[in-house]
Protein backbone atom coordinates (compact mmCIF):
# COMPACT_ATOMS: atom_id res chain seq x y z
CA UNK A 1 0.00 0.00 0.00
CA UNK A 2 1.06 3.25 -0.74
CA UNK A 3 1.65 5.98 1.69
CA UNK A 4 -1.35 8.23 2.60
CA UNK A 5 -1.52 11.41 0.10
CA UNK A 6 -1.00 14.95 1.15
CA UNK A 7 -0.97 18.36 -0.99
CA UNK A 8 0.72 20.44 1.60
CA UNK A 9 0.60 19.91 5.14
CA UNK A 10 1.27 17.02 7.59
CA UNK A 11 0.90 17.17 11.05
CA UNK A 12 1.72 14.61 13.56
CA UNK A 13 -0.93 13.32 15.87
CA UNK A 14 0.99 14.78 18.75
CA UNK A 15 0.75 18.10 17.97
CA UNK A 16 -3.08 17.75 18.91
CA UNK A 17 -2.52 17.42 22.54
CA UNK A 18 -5.24 20.33 23.86
CA UNK A 19 -8.58 18.53 25.99
CA UNK A 20 -11.58 18.44 24.45
CA UNK A 21 -14.71 17.36 26.53
CA UNK A 22 -17.76 16.05 24.49
CA UNK A 23 -20.97 17.38 25.37
CA UNK A 24 -23.97 14.77 25.23
CA UNK A 25 -25.16 17.02 22.30
CA UNK A 26 -22.46 16.03 20.28
CA UNK A 27 -23.72 14.99 16.49
CA UNK A 28 -20.84 13.06 15.36
CA UNK A 29 -21.34 10.92 12.04
CA UNK A 30 -24.23 10.20 9.59
CA UNK A 31 -28.12 10.03 11.47
CA UNK A 32 -26.05 11.24 14.86
CA UNK A 33 -25.84 8.59 18.19
CA UNK A 34 -25.41 5.71 17.17
CA UNK A 35 -26.57 6.14 13.48
CA UNK A 36 -30.08 6.68 14.78
CA UNK A 37 -31.32 9.77 13.72
CA UNK A 38 -32.81 10.23 17.39
CA UNK A 39 -31.37 12.62 19.73
CA UNK A 40 -32.19 13.27 23.11
CA UNK A 41 -32.30 17.21 23.24
CA UNK A 42 -35.35 18.96 24.20
CA UNK A 43 -36.51 22.47 23.54
CA UNK A 44 -36.23 22.13 19.75
CA UNK A 45 -38.98 24.04 17.92
CA UNK A 46 -42.90 22.23 18.00
CA UNK A 47 -44.21 24.88 15.72
CA UNK A 48 -42.50 25.43 12.62
CA UNK A 49 -42.32 28.90 10.67
CA UNK A 50 -40.31 31.46 9.63
CA UNK A 51 -40.20 33.04 12.90
CA UNK A 52 -37.87 29.55 13.91
CA UNK A 53 -35.46 30.13 11.18
CA UNK A 54 -32.59 31.46 13.41
CA UNK A 55 -30.40 31.87 10.01
CA UNK A 56 -29.08 30.62 6.82
CA UNK A 57 -25.53 30.53 5.88
CA UNK A 58 -24.21 30.26 2.08
CA UNK A 59 -21.96 27.44 1.24
CA UNK A 60 -19.72 26.92 -1.35
CA UNK A 61 -20.61 25.23 -4.93
CA UNK A 62 -22.74 21.79 -4.04
CA UNK A 63 -23.37 19.05 -1.32
CA UNK A 64 -25.66 17.00 0.12
CA UNK A 65 -23.76 15.91 3.38
CA UNK A 66 -25.18 16.21 7.29
CA UNK A 67 -23.69 18.71 9.28
CA UNK A 68 -21.48 17.61 12.26
CA UNK A 69 -21.89 19.11 16.02
CA UNK A 70 -19.24 19.50 18.27
CA UNK A 71 -19.76 22.09 21.04
CA UNK A 72 -20.46 25.21 19.41
CA UNK A 73 -19.57 24.69 16.54
CA UNK A 74 -21.07 22.79 13.14
CA UNK A 75 -18.76 20.93 10.50
CA UNK A 76 -20.03 20.45 7.25
CA UNK A 77 -18.24 19.42 3.62
CA UNK A 78 -19.28 20.84 -0.22
CA UNK A 79 -17.67 20.59 -3.66
CA UNK A 80 -17.41 23.55 -6.83
CA UNK A 81 -16.04 24.18 -9.64
CA UNK A 82 -17.09 23.16 -13.25
CA UNK A 83 -16.21 19.57 -12.65
CA UNK A 84 -16.86 19.68 -8.94
CA UNK A 85 -13.23 18.38 -8.28
CA UNK A 86 -12.22 21.46 -5.26
CA UNK A 87 -13.23 19.84 -1.81
CA UNK A 88 -14.02 21.98 0.86
CA UNK A 89 -14.63 20.99 4.26
CA UNK A 90 -16.02 24.20 6.81
CA UNK A 91 -16.37 24.96 10.12
CA UNK A 92 -19.46 27.65 11.15
CA UNK A 93 -20.61 29.18 14.54
CA UNK A 94 -23.57 27.26 15.96
CA UNK A 95 -24.80 30.50 17.53
CA UNK A 96 -24.95 32.69 13.96
CA UNK A 97 -23.65 30.85 11.03
CA UNK A 98 -20.86 32.58 10.62
CA UNK A 99 -17.67 31.03 8.97
CA UNK A 100 -14.89 29.91 11.55
CA UNK A 101 -12.61 28.12 9.01
CA UNK A 102 -12.21 26.54 5.60
CA UNK A 103 -10.08 24.28 4.03
CA UNK A 104 -10.07 22.94 0.52
CA UNK A 105 -8.10 20.41 -1.35
CA UNK A 106 -8.47 18.80 -5.16
CA UNK A 107 -9.63 15.99 -5.62
CA UNK A 108 -7.57 13.21 -7.15
CA UNK A 109 -10.40 10.43 -8.11
CA UNK A 110 -13.18 10.59 -10.28
CA UNK A 111 -16.00 13.50 -9.62
CA UNK A 112 -18.91 12.52 -12.47
CA UNK A 113 -21.87 11.40 -10.15
CA UNK A 114 -25.86 11.37 -11.14
CA UNK A 115 -27.29 15.07 -11.05
CA UNK A 116 -28.93 14.54 -7.89
CA UNK A 117 -26.04 14.57 -5.68
CA UNK A 118 -22.87 14.90 -5.90
CA UNK A 119 -19.53 14.99 -4.92
CA UNK A 120 -20.03 15.92 -1.39
CA UNK A 121 -22.39 13.59 -0.43
CA UNK A 122 -20.84 11.37 2.48
CA UNK A 123 -21.09 13.08 5.89
CA UNK A 124 -18.24 13.10 7.94
CA UNK A 125 -17.44 11.85 11.09
CA UNK A 126 -15.54 12.63 14.21
CA UNK A 127 -14.36 11.12 17.38
CA UNK A 128 -14.40 14.75 19.16
CA UNK A 129 -10.65 15.52 18.25
CA UNK A 130 -10.78 15.02 14.43
CA UNK A 131 -12.94 15.45 11.56
CA UNK A 132 -12.89 12.59 8.85
CA UNK A 133 -14.59 13.63 5.63
CA UNK A 134 -14.98 11.27 2.79
CA UNK A 135 -16.04 12.53 -1.03
CA UNK A 136 -17.46 10.67 -3.66
CA UNK A 137 -14.12 11.02 -5.42
CA UNK A 138 -12.38 8.33 -3.06
CA UNK A 139 -10.45 11.25 -1.34
CA UNK A 140 -10.73 10.97 2.66
CA UNK A 141 -8.85 14.20 4.89
CA UNK A 142 -8.67 14.39 8.25
CA UNK A 143 -8.19 17.39 9.92
CA UNK A 144 -8.34 18.44 13.56
CA UNK A 145 -11.23 20.22 14.51
CA UNK A 146 -9.05 23.69 13.90
CA UNK A 147 -8.29 23.01 10.24
CA UNK A 148 -4.86 21.69 10.07
CA UNK A 149 -4.28 18.79 8.14
CA UNK A 150 -3.26 15.53 9.67
CA UNK A 151 -3.56 13.62 6.52
CA UNK A 152 -5.29 13.10 3.32
CA UNK A 153 -5.73 9.86 1.48
CA UNK A 154 -6.13 9.63 -2.23
CA UNK A 155 -7.90 6.13 -2.20
CA UNK A 156 -8.23 6.24 -6.07
CA UNK A 157 -4.32 6.13 -6.89
CA UNK A 158 -4.01 2.92 -4.90
CA UNK A 159 -7.53 1.60 -6.17
CA UNK A 160 -8.17 3.35 -9.46
CA UNK A 161 -11.16 0.98 -10.88
CA UNK A 162 -13.38 1.82 -7.30
CA UNK A 163 -16.26 4.07 -8.77
CA UNK A 164 -19.07 3.92 -10.65
CA UNK A 165 -21.04 6.43 -13.17
CA UNK A 166 -23.74 7.60 -10.35
CA UNK A 167 -21.12 8.71 -7.35
CA UNK A 168 -20.35 7.45 -4.27
CA UNK A 169 -22.19 8.06 -1.35
CA UNK A 170 -21.47 5.74 2.04
CA UNK A 171 -19.98 8.16 4.98
CA UNK A 172 -17.34 7.00 7.25
CA UNK A 173 -17.39 5.52 10.57
CA UNK A 174 -14.62 6.18 13.00
CA UNK A 175 -14.75 3.83 15.82
CA UNK A 176 -11.76 4.03 17.99
CA UNK A 177 -8.77 4.26 15.66
CA UNK A 178 -10.27 3.09 12.76
CA UNK A 179 -12.10 4.77 10.17
CA UNK A 180 -14.66 2.39 7.88
CA UNK A 181 -15.37 3.57 5.08
CA UNK A 182 -16.98 1.28 1.91
CA UNK A 183 -16.15 2.06 -1.36
CA UNK A 184 -18.60 -0.62 -3.01
CA UNK A 185 -18.73 -0.43 -6.93
CA UNK A 186 -19.76 -2.69 -9.63
CA UNK A 187 -15.77 -2.64 -10.34
CA UNK A 188 -13.12 -2.61 -7.79
CA UNK A 189 -16.18 -3.33 -4.57
CA UNK A 190 -14.35 -3.38 -0.58
CA UNK A 191 -14.76 -1.98 2.32
CA UNK A 192 -11.72 -0.65 3.68
CA UNK A 193 -10.39 0.23 7.80
CA UNK A 194 -7.98 3.37 7.47
CA UNK A 195 -5.71 3.72 10.85
CA UNK A 196 -6.95 6.85 12.22
CA UNK A 197 -3.75 8.38 12.62
CA UNK A 198 -2.35 8.22 9.41
CA UNK A 199 -4.66 6.85 6.96
CA UNK A 200 -2.99 3.91 6.65
CA UNK A 201 -4.46 0.39 5.81
CA UNK A 202 -5.60 -1.66 8.84
CA UNK A 203 -7.46 -4.11 6.99
CA UNK A 204 -9.57 -4.22 3.32
CA UNK A 205 -12.01 -6.47 3.05
CA UNK A 206 -14.08 -7.63 -0.45
CA UNK A 207 -17.23 -6.79 -0.84
CA UNK A 208 -20.34 -7.62 -3.40
CA UNK A 209 -19.45 -5.67 -6.99
CA UNK A 210 -22.41 -3.68 -6.72
CA UNK A 211 -23.15 -0.41 -6.58
CA UNK A 212 -24.10 0.52 -2.87
CA UNK A 213 -24.54 4.11 -0.90
CA UNK A 214 -25.99 2.23 2.54
CA UNK A 215 -23.05 3.24 5.23
CA UNK A 216 -21.60 1.27 7.88
CA UNK A 217 -23.35 1.22 11.79
CA UNK A 218 -21.68 0.38 14.62
CA UNK A 219 -23.20 -1.69 17.19
CA UNK A 220 -22.55 -4.39 19.99
CA UNK A 221 -18.61 -4.84 19.25
CA UNK A 222 -19.52 -5.26 15.53
CA UNK A 223 -19.85 -2.42 11.95
CA UNK A 224 -22.60 -3.50 10.44
CA UNK A 225 -22.21 -3.80 6.44
CA UNK A 226 -25.37 -3.35 4.17
CA UNK A 227 -25.72 -3.90 0.47
CA UNK A 228 -28.57 -5.23 -1.51
CA UNK A 229 -26.70 -8.66 -1.49
CA UNK A 230 -26.96 -8.95 2.21
CA UNK A 231 -25.70 -7.67 5.75
CA UNK A 232 -22.16 -8.42 6.61
CA UNK A 233 -21.41 -7.57 10.83
CA UNK A 234 -17.10 -7.76 10.54
CA UNK A 235 -15.17 -6.72 13.79
CA UNK A 236 -14.14 -3.09 12.97
CA UNK A 237 -10.40 -3.59 14.05
CA UNK A 238 -9.76 -6.60 12.15
CA UNK A 239 -12.45 -6.54 9.04
CA UNK A 240 -13.25 -10.11 9.96
CA UNK A 241 -16.69 -11.05 9.30
CA UNK A 242 -18.41 -12.03 12.74
CA UNK A 243 -21.79 -13.20 11.22
CA UNK A 244 -23.97 -12.28 7.93
CA UNK A 245 -27.32 -12.50 6.96
CA UNK A 246 -28.89 -12.59 3.87
CA UNK A 247 -31.28 -9.40 3.13
CA UNK A 248 -30.87 -6.14 2.36
CA UNK A 249 -30.97 -2.62 0.41
CA UNK A 250 -28.06 -1.04 -1.31
CA UNK A 251 -29.69 2.20 -0.23
CA UNK A 252 -31.14 3.16 3.29
CA UNK A 253 -28.08 2.04 6.65
CA UNK A 254 -29.77 -0.37 9.34
CA UNK A 255 -30.85 1.00 12.61
CA UNK A 256 -29.88 -0.62 16.01
CA UNK A 257 -32.17 -0.02 19.45
CA UNK A 258 -32.26 -1.80 22.93
CA UNK A 259 -30.49 -4.85 21.39
CA UNK A 260 -32.27 -4.97 17.98
CA UNK A 261 -31.06 -4.93 14.49
CA UNK A 262 -33.86 -2.93 11.95
CA UNK A 263 -32.54 -3.94 8.37
CA UNK A 264 -34.36 -2.67 5.18
CA UNK A 265 -34.72 -5.69 3.84
CA UNK A 266 -38.19 -7.59 2.46
CA UNK A 267 -39.60 -4.33 3.89
CA UNK A 268 -38.28 -4.24 7.36
CA UNK A 269 -36.56 -7.66 9.00
CA UNK A 270 -36.21 -6.89 12.57
CA UNK A 271 -32.54 -9.54 13.82
CA UNK A 272 -31.43 -9.98 17.47
CA UNK A 273 -27.88 -10.38 17.10
CA UNK A 274 -26.31 -13.69 17.95
CA UNK A 275 -23.73 -14.30 20.94
CA UNK A 276 -21.15 -15.86 18.97
CA UNK A 277 -20.49 -16.88 15.80
CA UNK A 278 -23.98 -18.49 15.10
CA UNK A 279 -27.16 -16.88 12.88
CA UNK A 280 -29.02 -14.19 14.08
CA UNK A 281 -32.47 -14.43 15.20
CA UNK A 282 -35.07 -13.10 12.79
CA UNK A 283 -37.97 -11.86 15.53
CA UNK A 284 -40.04 -10.54 12.91
CA UNK A 285 -40.66 -9.22 8.95
CA UNK A 286 -42.78 -6.60 7.76
CA UNK A 287 -42.86 -6.39 3.80
CA UNK A 288 -45.21 -3.34 4.49
CA UNK A 289 -43.07 -0.95 6.27
CA UNK A 290 -40.73 -0.11 3.00
CA UNK A 291 -37.56 1.93 3.41
CA UNK A 292 -37.48 2.85 -0.55
CA UNK A 293 -34.12 5.33 -0.09
CA UNK A 294 -34.77 6.47 3.42
CA UNK A 295 -33.52 5.01 6.67
CA UNK A 296 -35.60 3.21 9.39
CA UNK A 297 -35.84 5.15 12.21
CA UNK A 298 -36.57 3.59 15.99
CA UNK A 299 -37.99 5.36 19.03
CA UNK A 300 -39.29 5.21 22.46
CA UNK A 301 -40.75 1.62 21.29
CA UNK A 302 -41.96 2.47 17.51
CA UNK A 303 -40.52 1.88 14.04
CA UNK A 304 -41.12 4.74 11.66
CA UNK A 305 -40.65 4.40 8.05
CA UNK A 306 -41.10 6.05 5.05
CA UNK A 307 -41.78 4.68 1.52
CA UNK A 308 -41.57 6.11 -2.21
CA UNK A 309 -45.05 7.62 -2.09
CA UNK A 310 -44.39 9.59 1.41
CA UNK A 311 -46.12 6.98 3.36
CA UNK A 312 -44.69 7.51 7.19
CA UNK A 313 -45.97 3.92 8.87
CA UNK A 314 -45.46 3.06 12.37
CA UNK A 315 -44.71 -0.07 13.81
CA UNK A 316 -44.67 -1.62 16.91
CA UNK A 317 -40.76 -2.21 17.23
CA UNK A 318 -41.38 -5.42 19.48
CA UNK A 319 -43.47 -7.37 16.99
CA UNK A 320 -43.65 -4.93 13.41
CA UNK A 321 -47.58 -4.95 14.00
CA UNK A 322 -49.45 -1.69 12.51
CA UNK A 323 -49.72 1.42 14.83
CA UNK A 324 -50.67 3.72 11.96
CA UNK A 325 -49.67 5.17 8.81
CA UNK A 326 -49.79 8.56 7.38
CA UNK A 327 -49.55 10.38 4.29
CA UNK A 328 -46.91 13.22 4.29
CA UNK A 329 -45.44 15.40 1.18
CA UNK A 330 -42.79 13.66 -0.69
CA UNK A 331 -40.78 12.50 -2.06
CA UNK A 332 -37.90 12.06 0.14
CA UNK A 333 -34.14 11.29 0.01
CA UNK A 334 -33.31 12.60 3.65
CA UNK A 335 -34.49 9.93 6.57
CA UNK A 336 -36.40 11.86 9.60
CA UNK A 337 -34.69 12.57 12.56
CA UNK A 338 -36.57 12.32 16.15
CA UNK A 339 -36.93 14.27 19.13
CA UNK A 340 -38.95 14.06 22.52
CA UNK A 341 -42.55 13.34 20.57
CA UNK A 342 -41.49 14.32 17.12
CA UNK A 343 -40.44 13.16 13.80
CA UNK A 344 -38.86 16.61 11.57
CA UNK A 345 -39.33 15.38 7.98
CA UNK A 346 -37.84 17.33 4.75
CA UNK A 347 -38.67 16.73 1.28
CA UNK A 348 -36.45 16.60 -1.38
CA UNK A 349 -38.42 20.74 -2.58
CA UNK A 350 -37.22 22.01 0.95
CA UNK A 351 -40.78 20.99 2.86
CA UNK A 352 -40.13 20.80 6.58
CA UNK A 353 -42.85 19.18 8.40
CA UNK A 354 -43.11 18.02 12.18
CA UNK A 355 -45.31 15.23 13.44
CA UNK A 356 -46.62 14.45 16.48
CA UNK A 357 -46.00 10.87 16.78
CA UNK A 358 -48.35 10.47 19.62
CA UNK A 359 -51.57 11.18 18.26
CA UNK A 360 -53.51 8.33 17.55
CA UNK A 361 -52.94 8.17 13.75
CA UNK A 362 -50.28 10.68 13.51
CA UNK A 363 -50.34 14.03 12.38
CA UNK A 364 -48.61 16.72 10.69
CA UNK A 365 -48.75 19.46 13.35
CA UNK A 366 -46.88 22.30 11.49
CA UNK A 367 -44.65 22.84 8.32
CA UNK A 368 -42.06 25.57 6.78
CA UNK A 369 -41.76 25.62 3.18
CA UNK A 370 -37.80 26.77 2.83
CA UNK A 371 -38.28 26.55 -1.03
CA UNK A 372 -34.38 24.80 -1.48
CA UNK A 373 -33.44 21.03 -2.70
CA UNK A 374 -32.54 19.02 0.60
CA UNK A 375 -31.42 15.64 -0.21
CA UNK A 376 -29.55 14.96 3.09
CA UNK A 377 -30.29 14.38 7.00
CA UNK A 378 -30.86 16.84 9.14
CA UNK A 379 -28.82 17.10 12.62
CA UNK A 380 -29.99 17.72 15.92
CA UNK A 381 -28.33 20.22 18.38
CA UNK A 382 -28.95 22.02 21.93
CA UNK A 383 -32.63 23.55 21.41
CA UNK A 384 -32.36 23.31 17.25
CA UNK A 385 -32.36 21.49 14.03
CA UNK A 386 -29.55 22.12 11.73
CA UNK A 387 -30.96 21.49 7.59
CA UNK A 388 -28.37 21.48 5.01
CA UNK A 389 -29.59 22.15 1.22
CA UNK A 390 -27.79 22.65 -1.74
CA UNK A 391 -26.64 26.07 -1.44
CA UNK A 392 -27.09 26.94 2.69
CA UNK A 393 -27.32 25.98 5.81
CA UNK A 394 -29.93 26.53 8.12
CA UNK A 395 -30.48 26.60 11.80
CA UNK A 396 -33.95 25.98 13.14
CA UNK A 397 -34.30 27.14 16.52
CA UNK A 398 -33.63 30.16 18.34
CA UNK A 399 -34.33 34.09 18.13
CA UNK A 400 -34.07 35.29 14.74
CA UNK A 401 -30.21 36.77 14.13
CA UNK A 402 -29.07 34.81 16.88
Amino acid sequence: MKAPFTRSLWLPLSLLTFPYALPAADWLQFRGPGGSSVSQESGLPTALSESVLAWKSPLPGRGISSPLIIGERLYVTASSGPDQDRLHVLCLSAADGTKIWERQFWATGRTMTHPKIGVATSTPCSDGKRIFAAFSSNDVVCLDLEGGLVWMRGLTRDYPNASNSLGMASSPLVTGDTVVFPVESDSESFAIGLNAKDGSNRWKIARPKRSNWASPVEFGGGVALLSAAGLSVVDPATGKEKWAFGGGSSTPSVTFAEGILYVPAKGTTALRPPSSGAEPEVIWQNNQALCSTVSPVVHKGRLYTVNNAGILKCSAAKDGEKVWQLRTTGPYSATPVAAGDLLYMVNEKGLVQAIDTTAPEGAVVSTLDLQDTFIGTPSIGPKALYLRSDKFLYRLGGSLGK
